[in-house]
């Protein structure tokens, strides 16, 4: 195979994975969270929740209790979300930017969530985690993805469209 072709393939393969969505369903709410919550509800201590979320990439599946396996090096970074109304559906509906007021305990991301474009590969990503931090910190929210993808080398961007990062409560 001539070089300009594998190139061409290259290119059309990172074009490809950046338009693909990449669903997700519901997950788990870590032991840190789940604690914070009951000394929130129960104990009338303060949840201390992060102005910023920040979102990772996994290459293992969501085990709550246990450190997941997040993505290091090739140029991968964390991408930073700001909690808030419009940034995340209220469990009415996806896509909703008001007090949540359904009955489903689901909620999903608003907008785009894009990684940095990899230069170097990531593994076979199986899941991503909230965390309260840009390094180290604390998981809160653990969601598997629906399937599997292989960041397998340089120029591919990951992207997860509005509404595909859900994660449910009251599951």
């Amino acid at each position: 195979m001539t070089k300009h072709i594998r190139n061409t393939i290259l290119a059309w393969i990172a074009a490809i994975a950046v338009i693909l969505p990449l669903p997700s369903v519901a997950g788990v709410l870590e032991n840190y969270a789940e604690n914070k919550i009951v000394d929130a509800l129960l104990r009338a201590q303060a949840i201390g929740t992060p102005a910023t979320w920040y979102v990772a990439l996994n290459t293992d599946v969501c085990t709550e209790g246990a450190a997941e396996t997040e993505v290091t090096g090739g140029s991968y970074a964390r991408v930073a979300v700001t909690a808030g109304l419009t940034q995340f559906a209220g469990t009415q509906s996806a896509g909703s930017t008001t007090a949540s007021s359904g009955t489903g305990g689901t909620t999903s991301n608003n907008a785009v969530v894009t990684f940095p474009t990899s230069s170097a590969a990531w593994g076979t990503l199986t899941s991503v985690t909230l965390m309260d931090a840009s390094t180290a910190g604390n998981e809160w929210i653990c969601i598997d993805l629906t399937s599997t993808f292989n960041v397998s080398g340089t120029g591919i961007t990951v992207s997860f469209p509005a509404g595909s990062l859900q994660f449910q409560i009251d599951n």
